[in-house]
């Protein structure tokens, strides 16, 4: 993984960051002031939060006024979204063999068992 990866995931692993996402997508933007309003977080948190989300260029912003309208960077979300998809598929992978030695596992022992059975 690279240091953008792992600047993408770690912007996206925040549940607050995630919710700011949700809303610049539902409302096709919005400012600082407007995302506040929105969540139990601070002004200056939302702020901190769409500086993250910016240098995960997972938003871009754009002056209006006396404030800065942010926007979902729609090709760096479908990287993300990408990426989150390659790595579930890989899990899927993981677990599926995990779970093929763990009922590798249990019919030997259920075999143990039945043959230790025949024998008393």
């Amino acid at each position: 993984m690279t240091q953008a990866d792992d600047t993408l995931w770690s912007a996206i692993g925040d549940p607050t960051r995630r919710r700011m996402l949700d809303l610049l997508l539902a409302e096709g933007g919005g400012t600082a002031t407007s995302l506040g309003r929105q969540l139990p977080v601070t002004r200056q948190a939302v702020a901190k939060h769409l500086g993250v989300l910016g240098r995960a260029g997972l938003v871009r912003s754009a002056t209006s006024g006396r404030e800065k309208r942010y926007q979902v960077d729609d090709e760096q979300l479908a990287r993300a979204v990408a990426q989150l998809a390659s790595v579930g598929s890989a899990w899927d992978a993981r677990l599926q063999r995990i779970k093929r030695i763990a009922e590798t596992i249990q019919r030997t022992q259920q075999e143990h068992l039945r043959q230790d059975e025949q024998h008393d």
